[in-house]
């Protein structure tokens, strides 16, 4: 509807997870890097968390993208799959078997042991020729305990020298705590990388929109104005899933407008439509943005001698009032 009016090629807001609109704020980027580096250097376990809605997805998809043609990958979306249902899987996606062999019934019958065995054989076959396998995981805060344990069975298919399987679980905060079991303590010992997903700042928030307006080839028919991006993050917190879906009413209010400006009055009623809160952050944090904002200030303005004193006053006030409030909540 409103993509032809403002010159889009497609939707620039929608909610699959299209790696050619990943925006590497600092966490995104952080995260990326450190999958890559995990995949080139065979780093065995990885776990990236992440609150829901802040791309982790879209930044798995993205790292398959820039995968060398040496690497193998298989991606398990589905975390609620038995021990034998995961290893069919996890061979063909692969390769080794068709999904045409699969729904056939090429594997019907044949043991865990055996799927296993056929793995490790398509993996040392790829060692031999220079090749190497990344198994990804989303949603792995769902994997059922007997799984998460086939998983570490799976990490130690190994030669005397390097690990044949690379494997990267994804998923919710929960992940940490599900991992941290006293059953689990053998695979969380073997994790080398861990990092948790942050949602996007202020500042971000409106880089992401610009971003994925470019990217839809609109950039230059539409804006949002500084009070929309203001009022967009206080409803969305800076979650990927929240701006896009956010962002998508609000342009559809802006074109009901005829207007090329998106204004706060239209990220307002998309947000009331549907039923996202605005979030008002409390004293603690307030004071906290004043005191960096004032921070910011003094050091921009250079202020030397009696403005110094009195500033430094006004600060050591606002520190005291956030301990204050903070021993009361």
């Amino acid at each position: 509807m409103y993509e032809e009016y403002y010159g889009f090629s497609e939707k620039p807001f929608s909610l699959t997870p299209d790696p050619k609109y990943l925006f590497k704020s600092s966490s995104h980027a952080n995260a990326f890097e450190l999958l890559q580096y995990a995949v080139r250097r065979r780093e065995g376990f990885v776990v990236i968390t992440g609150d829901i809605g802040t791309g982790k997805t879209t930044l798995c998809r993205a790292l398959l993208e820039q995968l060398d043609k040496k690497t193998f990958s298989a991606l398990v979306l589905n975390p609620f799959l038995s021990e034998e249902d995961l290893l069919r899987l996890i061979l063909t996606e692969f390769g080794v078997v068709s999904r045409d062999e699969i729904k056939r019934g090429a594997l019907n019958g044949v043991t865990k042991a055996e799927l296993i065995e056929t793995l490790n054989e398509f993996l040392l076959s790829l060692q031999r020729l220079g090749a190497q396998a990344l198994l990804i995981i989303d949603e792995a805060q769902n994997l059922p305990l007997p799984v998460i344990e086939q998983i570490r069975i799976l990490s130690n298919l190994e030669t005397e020298k390097e690990k044949l399987l690379q494997i990267v679980l994804v998923g919710q905060p929960n992940l940490k705590e599900a991992l941290r079991r006293p059953q689990l303590r053998q695979l969380d010992q073997r994790i080398s990388i861990r990092y948790d997903l942050n949602p996007l700042s202020k500042e971000e928030t409106g880089a992401y929109i610009q971003h994925r307006l470019s990217v839809a080839g609109g950039g230059s028919a539409v804006a949002f104005s500084p009070r929309a991006l203001s009022r967009l993050y206080r409803y969305t917190r800076g979650i990927p899933r929240l701006i896009n879906l956010v962002s998508d009413r609000a342009l559809l209010a802006a074109y009901s407008a005829h207007t090329n400006r998106v204004k706060a009055n239209h990220v307002d009623y998309s947000a009331r439509t549907l039923e996202v809160p605005y979030y008002k952050p409390g004293a603690r944090a307030w004071l906290r943005n004043r005191i960096a904002a004032f921070a910011a200030g003094v050091t921009s303005a250079g202020v030397l001698g009696a403005g110094v004193a009195a500033m430094w006053h006004y600060w050591e006030y606002a520190v005291l009032l956030v301990q204050m409030v903070a021993h009361r909540q």
